[in-house]
């Protein structure tokens, strides 16, 4: 299997390269390499790699910068994606591609299933839709992931903030009445890499997240405590409503993704997001 993977660098960029390698050669661009924004560059990647499967996890994820910088988020998360899914079919490769719960406006309180109705509430989620559209409507073969908080021991992410901060302050303000589903990348590439090893490899769209639900501020107490004997001193989590820490972004206050589809038709199933923050914690130096 010849693979092309976007994204290298990225914290579920580089869990992808060491789930997928034992299925093929893999040819990882980065965005030095490739540059999302320039139409020619991701047609020549595409033809010169002539891959049979395409697995885009770059991406535009500055959530809050998205707000000032709509027409970049777009062309990455968007148009960019309409280009990659147009080669797909040309090629015949199967395009794998990663969204995200922030498709949703949080006015649910039961897990989303694949079939409820996006409407997302900030630029971030809306390029992500473009995204998923526009993979839709190019008639490619696709396998379309959404997923959740994805968290790891590396690149910027909640988990490493949560550490970082704990290190500068005895007290932190967390939010919590935002509730989602906390996902491992290293489960996640794992997972990807189960689906890709199937007789059949799937299409379609499904939801692929760690199991559980939790607020930022379950996270962020679950994050301390697993890292809690390397601290010299006790650090507090004070729980605070989402209106005391305003952001550029509005968030959906509960964004949890049902998985029971991906079980049901492929019996893929993550561990508990507690389980995966535990050796994300436990691996880091």
């Amino acid at each position: 299997m010849r693979i092309l993977l976007t994204g290298r660098n990225g914290q579920l960029g580089r869990e992808l390269l060491r789930a997928l390698a034992p299925l093929g050669e893999i040819d990882a661009t980065d965005q030095r390499s490739v540059d999302l924004t320039n139409k020619d560059q991701i047609v020549g990647a595409v033809r010169s790699g002539r891959p049979d499967v395409i697995v885009n996890c770059a991406a535009y994820t500055a959530v809050d910068r998205a707000e000032a910088e709509p027409q970049l988020a777009l062309a990455v998360n968007g148009t960019a994606v309409g280009v990659l899914a147009e080669e797909a079919k040309r090629a015949g490769a199967l395009l794998v591609h990663f969204s995200t719960d922030y498709v949703f406006d949080g006015s649910k309180r039961s897990p989303y299933v694949e079939t409820d109705a996006p409407n997302p509430i900030n630029t971030y989620g809306r390029s992500k839709l473009e995204g998923e559209r526009a993979i839709a409507e190019s008639g490619c073969r696709y396998l379309l992931l959404r997923t959740c908080w994805l968290v790891s021991g590396q690149r910027k992410n909640f988990l490493l903030t949560v550490l970082r901060l704990a290190q500068e302050r005895e007290d932190l303000r967390i939010v919590a009445d935002q509730t989602g589903c906390p996902t491992s990348a290293s489960d996640l590439a794992d997972a990807v890499g189960r689906l890709l090893s199937l007789r059949t490899i799937p299409g379609g769209l499904y939801h692929l997240c760690n199991r559980g639900e939790a607020t930022w501020h379950e996270l962020a107490e679950e994050v301390l405590a697993a890292t809690a004997a390397r601290r010299e001193r006790k650090v507090r989590i004070t729980a605070i409503f989402a209106n005391e820490y305003p952001t550029a972004a509005k968030r959906p206050r509960y964004s949890v993704l049902s998985c029971s589809m991906v079980r049901r038709d492929h019996g893929i199933e993550l561990p508990h997001w507690r389980d995966g923050v535990r050796r994300i914690c436990a691996a880091l130096p």
